[in-house]
C-alpha cells in the first residue's frame, strides 16, 4: 500500500577523518547528515516504488589506517548493503577507491581531484576544493590591487598539493609575485617557523591554501604573533570566532576565504538547490552549538542531490540513481546553477561546477562579499592549471602512478 513503512532501512556509508588533524571536517560534516536523516526519518523516511524506508548512516573513521578503512568499507559494502559513501576523499581515502568502483558502489568526495576515468562511480556534487579558490584571489586583486607580493605555504599531500595548484594558477592570472612557497608534511606543527620562513620575503598576502583546521588555526595565530598586517587568503576559516579571540578583529578583517555562516542574507534571495539554509544553520547551531565549520552543510547538500536523484529513478540502486543525477548536463547545486564539469583535468565530467562565494570577516561575522564564476575562471585560464597540476604531479593519469615528492622539492624552512 502507498505510503506502508517499510523495515529494511536504507544506509548510508560516511568513510571520512574522525580522529587526527581533518577529524574537525569529519565530525562536524556527520552532525549534518544527523540533522538531515532525522529530517527524513520524521516525515516517514524515503519513498522508493511506493514504500518508505529509514535511513541509517554508518560510520568508519578513515584515518585509522587502509587496512581498517578496507575492512569497514567492505563490511557496508557486502553485509550492510550501504547506497551510497560519502567521503572527504584524499590519501586516507585513495586505498578502497579501486575496490568500490569493481562494486560499483555510488561514492561522492569533497574532493574533485580524487577523480579519474577509473573512477566513474564517485562524484562531486557538492565542493570543488580547490578550483572555487580562485574566486578568493580574484577578488582580492579587485579590492586591494597594491597587495602584489604573496607568499604561500601547502600540505605536500592530495588535500594541499592540487590547492597550491590552483592558487598559484589564479595568481599568476592576476600578475601577483609570488614570492615564497612553503610545503610542509601533513603532520607539521610548526606554524611559526612556517610563517616567519613566508614573513623573510616580506609579502603583502600570506595564502594558507586549505591547510586543516588546526595548522589553520595556528597559522593564523603564527603570523598575528609574528606582526603581520597584510592580507590573509585560505581556503577555510573554520571556529573564525576563536581566531578573531586570539588575534584581533581588525586583524581578521583582512581574512578572505571561502565557507559563509548559512544564515548569510545573500544566501536568502539566492536560488540554490540546497533546502532551506538558514532553517538548517539555526538547526544545526541549536544541536551542536559552537561547531559550524566549512563542511557542516555539504554532506547534506549530496543527500539532498542524491534524495532528488532517487525520487527521480525510484530506485537507491547506485548504477540508475547516478544516471538520473547526470541526467542532464546542467543542474543545481548549493549556490546556484552548475555544470558537470571534469575531462580536461580530471578525466571525466564527474565535478559540479558553478559559482562560489568569496567570504570576509564583517562586524565578526562570516560574510559573502560576492559571488565568482568558477567556469568563468577554468574557461580562460584552464590551460594556465594543467600546467601547475602537472608541475606537482596532480593530474589524474600522474595519480594513477603517483610518483613520491622527492625532499628536494619541498621547500622547508630551516
Amino acid at each position: 500500500m502507498l505510503g506502508t513503512q517499510n523495515h529494511s532501512p536504507v544506509r548510508i556509508g560516511f568513510v571520512t577523518p574522525l580522529s587526527g588533524p581533518e577529524a574537525e571536517w569529519g565530525h562536524q560534516g556527520i552532525d549534518g547528515c544527523r540533522i538531515w536523516a532525522d529530517g527524513i526519518n520524521a516525515s516517514g523516511g524515503l519513498m522508493i516504488a511506493g514504500r518508505r524506508h529509514r535511513v541509517e548512516i554508518v560510520l568508519h573513521d578513515s584515518a585509522l589506517g587502509a587496512e581498517r578503512t578496507l575492512a569497514a568499507t567492505r563490511d557496508m559494502v557486502e553485509r550492510q548493503r550501504v547506497r551510497l559513501i560519502l567521503t572527504l576523499g584524499g590519501d586516507s581515502f585513495a586505498p578502497v577507491l579501486p575496490y568500490l568502483m569493481q562494486k560499483r558502489v555510488l561514492v561522492s568526495t569533497l574532493l574533485p581531484s580524487d577523480l579519474s576515468p577509473d573512477t566513474p562511480y564517485m562524484i562531486a556534487p557538492a565542493e570543488v576544493h580547490p578550483l572555487f579558490n580562485v574566486t578568493g584571489v580574484e577578488w582580492l586583486a579587485r579590492a586591494v590591487p597594491q597587495a602584489r607580493r604573496v607568499a604561500l605555504c601547502s600540505q605536500s599531500d592530495r588535500l594541499g598539493l592540487p590547492s597550491l595548484a590552483v592558487y598559484r594558477a589564479a595568481f599568476e592570472a592576476t600578475g601577483h609575485d609570488m614570492v615564497k612557497e612553503v610545503r610542509y608534511a601533513p603532520s607539521a606543527t610548526n606554524a611559526e617557523e612556517i610563517v616567519a620562513a613566508m614573513l623573510a620575503e616580506q609579502p603583502d598576502v600570506l595564502c594558507f591554501c586549505s591547510a586543516a583546521p588546526p595548522m589553520m588555526q595556528a597559522l593564523t595565530e603564527a603570523a598575528h604573533a609574528l606582526g603581520f598586517a597584510g592580507e590573509i587568503l585560505a581556503c577555510t576559516a573554520d571556529d573564525y570566532p576563536r581566531m578573531i579571540a586570539r588575534t584581533s578583529p581588525e586583524f581578521m578583517a583582512k581574512y578572505t576565504f571561502q565557507f559563509p555562516d548559512f544564515d548569510d542574507p545573500k544566501l536568502a534571495d539566492t536560488s540554490f538547490f540546497f533546502s532551506r539554509p538558514k532553517a538548517f544553520f539555526d538547526s544545526y547551531n541549536r544541536q551542536y552549538p559552537g561547531k559550524w565549520n566549512a563542511v557542516s552543510w555539504e554532506y547534506a547538500s549530496v543527500l539532498d542531490l542524491w534524495h532528488n536523484a532517487v525520487e527521480l529513478a525510484d530506485t537507491t540502486a547506485p548504477v540508475s540513481v547516478l544516471a538520473a543525477m547526470k541526467r542532464r548536463q546542467e543542474m543545481p547545486h548549493a549556490f546556484g546553477p552548475a555544470r558537470w564539469y571534469g575531462t580536461p583535468l580530471f578525466g571525466i565530467d564527474n565535478a559540479l561546477v558553478g559559482d562560489w562565494p568569496v567570504v570576509k570577516i564583517r562586524d565578526g561575522r562570516a560574510r559573502i562579499v560576492e559571488f565568482g564564476s568558477v567556469l568563468e575562471w577554468l574557461d580562460a585560464h584552464e590551460a594556465r592549471l594543467k600546467l601547475h597540476m602537472t608541475e606537482l604531479g596532480q593530474m589524474w593519469h600522474q595519480r594513477l602512478s603517483p610518483r613520491p615528492v622527492a625532499q628536494s622539492e619541498i621547500s622547508l624552512p630551516a
